[in-house]
């Protein structure tokens, strides 16, 4: 019997799912267990910037994505590698937007228990997403990936 590949990475879950669910369990701890920890007027500006900074990229991230017709949702297959625009700076550029913006809320919020679930959200998505992208891209796109992902930062 043949064993058929599905042509997506098979991540363990949509990724704007992980972090709207760890961001919901942290602001759920904050509000039970406050923390203060900043004084509201930095927590409010940086929020605010890096919430501003996370919608840029995603906006500019999804735009690329548009232009070489490929599938921003990880579930369907991909058709191009985009290495153009915020893409020659982050191999995951709309993951950097959502941890921007996770980070913008949990400032907003001042919320200390997200900022503390941000370390554990990050491996999961390294290795339950990024990992498995970069595995199916090296399949599908072999020697063109791999240029690629030599000549660009996973992150930043």
């Amino acid at each position: 019997m043949e064993e058929k590949i599905s042509d997506n990475p098979g991540v363990i879950a949509f990724p704007p799912v992980l972090y709207a669910g760890t961001l919901l369990i942290a602001l759920l701890l904050n509000f039970v267990f406050p923390i203060d920890f900043l004084p509201r007027s930095v927590t409010v500006f940086l929020g605010t910037l890096l919430i501003i900074c996370a919608l840029l990229i995603a906006i500019l991230a999804f735009r690329a994505m548009n232009r070489a017709s490929t599938a921003i949702n990880p579930s369907h297959p991909t058709t191009a590698i985009v290495s153009d625009g915020v893409f020659s700076l982050s191999r995951n550029p709309i993951y950097l937007s959502l941890t921007l913006l996770y980070i913008g809320i949990s400032l907003l919020f001042s919320a200390l228990w997200a900022l503390l679930l941000l370390l554990p959200l990050l491996v999961i998505v390294q290795i339950g997403v990024v990992k498995r992208e970069e595995i199916y891209l090296e399949r599908k796109f072999g020697e063109e990936y791999l240029r690629y992902k030599s000549q660009v930062r996973r992150w930043v």
